[in-house]
Formats: C-alpha cells, sequence, structure tokens
C-alpha cells in the first residue's frame, strides 16, 4: 500500500490478492476509512458464523493487516 499524507492506495498487488480472496474488487480506496468500510461489505456479505466463514474472516484481516504494515 502506498501512502501520501492522508490518501492510500493499494498496489496492483494487494488489489489482486484482495480480488481473488474475496471475490469483491476493492475500488475506490482512497484512504484508511474506505479500507475500512471495504472490509465491513466483504464481511457482511460473507456472513454466518461456521468454521469456513471465520476462517474466510481471519484471511481478510491477514490480507489487511499486511496492506497496513506497509505503512
Amino acid at each position: 500500500m502506498l501512502c501520501l499524507g492522508q490518501q492510500i492506495r493499494l498496489t496492483r498487488n494487494e488489489i489482486t490478492r484482495l480480488t481473488h480472496l474475496t471475490d469483491i474488487e476493492p475500488e475506490g480506496i482512497r484512504c484508511l476509512g474506505d479500507l475500512d468500510a471495504y472490509v465491513a461489505r466483504c464481511k457482511a456479505f460473507y456472513w454466518g458464523h461456521s468454521e469456513e466463514t471465520r476462517f474466510l474472516h481471519w484471511l481478510i484481516d491477514r490480507e489487511i493487516d499486511l496492506c497496513r504494515r506497509a505503512l
């Protein structure tokens, strides 16, 4: 993730990994709030309490953590 002041931009690799993981392309992400909204939208789309859903949510969180570490 690239950062300039309060603005962020996901790299092509990050976009590809998130799209592959969630099947929802992260479009229009310009700040951390947008990134948080994207995560909330993905988790709401894939909701539930099954082990598979919890694992997917964990994978999403892990990928976002990797993005944030780039700051």
